[in-house]
C-alpha cells in the first residue's frame, strides 16, 4: 500500500496550490493506472478512469478530511469511475498483465510466473474481483474495502471469501488442463 500521505503536501493541496496538486498527482498516477487496468480490464478505460479520478480530487479536495487517510477516499472515486466507465462500455477487452507497466524486468519476470492467477482473476465476476484486489494487490483492510465500495465489512468478507474459492477452483482447472496439453 501507499505510504500514509504527507498531512502538510494534503493540506497544500486543499489551499490550491498546483505545485502541491502535481506531487500527488506524480505519487499516485502510475500505480492508480495499474490498479485502474487490473479493474477495467482496458488500458485505454483505466487511463480515462485516472485522469476523470484526477480531476474529482481537484475539484471536490475540499470535502476530504485531513484526519482520515487519503488512500481509501483516493480509490474509492477511482473504483467508481471504473465502475462508471464500464458501465458505459458494453464491451471490454481482456486484461493483459504486460499492461501494468511494471517499473522493473525482475517484476515483470514475476507476473509472467503469475499469468494463470492473473487469467483467473480476469475471470471473476466485478462482485469478486475488485475486492480482491484492492485486498490483495492494494493491500487495503476489509473495513477500508467496504468504505471504499459502499458495502458491509461481513459483505466484503463474504466476497473475498468466495472470490478466494472461486479463484483456487479456477486454477486447479487451469493445471488440469495444462497437464492433459
Amino acid at each position: 500500500m501507499l505510504f500514509r500521505m504527507d498531512e502538510l503536501l494534503l493540506k497544500r493541496v486543499k489551499d490550491g496550490d498546483p505545485t502541491s496538486f502535481k506531487q500527488l498527482y506524480n505519487r499516485y498516477v502510475d500505480k492508480a493506472l495499474r490498479v485502474a487496468t487490473a479493474m477495467t480490464r482496458n488500458k485505454e478505460l483505466a487511463k480515462d478512469a485516472v485522469q476523470e479520478t484526477f480531476i474529482r480530487v481537484y475539484r471536490n479536495i475540499e470535502s476530504y478530511d485531513l484526519s482520515k487517510p487519503f488512500d481509501p477516499w483516493f480509490y474509492k472515486i477511482l473504483t467508481n469511475e471504473c465502475n462508471r466507465l464500464l458501465q458505459k462500455e458494453s464491451k471490454t477487452s481482456s486484461f493483459d498483465p504486460s499492461e501494468l507497466d511494471y517499473d522493473s524486468e525482475h517484476v515483470e519476470e514475476e507476473v509472467k510466473d503469475y499469468s494463470d492467477l492473473y487469467q483467473a482473476i480476469q475471470e471473476l465476476k466485478d462482485i469478486y474481483r475488485i475486492p480482491i484486489i484492492l485486498k490483495y494487490i492494494k493491500g487495503f483492510s476489509e473495513k477500508e474495502i467496504a468504505e471504499i465500495l459502499e458495502l458491509k465489512q461481513n459483505t466484503v468478507k463474504t466476497r473475498l471469501y468466495q472470490g478466494r474459492d472461486k479463484l483456487k477452483l479456477a486454477l486447479e482447472i487451469l493445471k488440469r488442463r495444462e497437464r492433459h496439453v
